[in-house]
């Protein structure tokens, strides 16, 4: 029995562990700028994307319009947008940016928000 209860506490620490969640990073760097509050008020289908600090801004050839959905590259791997991630409103910031969730299942991505592809 303590042999059996010492296993499923390894494995339920063990998931525990590896479970990688979203975490807020504003760290403040961005608390005097104009477009604060419009980055706080971001979200998509998926939910809020928190802010300009937990996004990432992304170059014109780290995404593209392949079909009719977006791609982005993030550590070297494309990955489709999912249609509900993408942020409709128009692009106050100018910059391609991408708010991904990195998990034990690989990244997904929460909110994207497309620029102008030069």
């Amino acid at each position: 029995m303590t042999r059996a209860l010492l296993a499923l506490s390894g494995a339920a620490l063990a998931a525990a562990l590896s479970f990688n969640h979203a975490v807020a990073r504003d760290d403040g760097r961005y608390a005097n700028s104009p477009l604060k509050g419009w980055f706080d008020s971001l979200k998509s289908g998926r939910g809020p994307c928190c802010s300009d600090a937990d996004g990432l801004a992304v170059s014109d050839p780290d995404w593209d319009l392949q079909g009719t959905h977006y791609r982005v590259r993030l550590d070297g791997e494309w990955i489709v947008v999912p249609d509900d991630a993408v942020i409709t409103e128009p692009n106050r910031a100018g910059r391609t940016m991408v708010w991904p969730i990195k998990g034990t299942l690989g990244t997904s991505i929460r909110c994207f928000m497309p620029g102008n592809l030069s």
